[in-house]
C-alpha cells in the first residue's frame, strides 16, 4: 500500500492524460478519496472535547492517532471507501 502522494505533472494535456493510463486516473482518485477520509476523521477527532484514548492526551498519542487515521483512510479508500474514486473515474472517463 502506497502512502498518499503529491501531486506531479503528467506531462500531458488533461484528455491525454485520460485515456492514456486509466490506471494512473484510478490511483489519483484513490489517493483524493483517501485524503478526504483523513481529513474527515482529524475534523472528528478535533471536534471532540476529549481525545479518543480518554483526557489529557499527549503529544505522542496525537501523532499516533493521525498515522492510524491516515492509515485507515488508505485502507478503506481501496476497499471501495464512499465511492468518490469510483465517480471521479467515471466522470474522467467521458468524453
Amino acid at each position: 500500500m502506497q502512502g498518499i502522494s503529491p501531486a506531479t505533472d503528467c506531462g500531458g494535456s488533461a484528455p491525454e492524460a485520460r485515456t492514456e493510463n486509466p490506471q494512473r486516473v484510478r490511483e489519483a482518485a484513490q489517493q483524493f478519496e483517501a485524503l478526504l477520509i483523513a481529513q474527515l476523521l482529524r475534523s472528528a477527532r478535533e471536534a471532540g472535547a476529549s481525545g479518543w484514548l480518554g483526557t489529557g492526551e499527549d503529544q505522542t498519542a496525537a501523532s499516533a492517532l493521525a498515522l492510524a487515521e491516515e492509515h485507515f483512510a488508505q485502507a478503506l479508500a481501496a476497499q471501495g471507501g464512499l465511492g468518490l474514486a469510483g465517480l471521479i473515474v467515471s466522470g474522467l472517463s467521458r468524453e
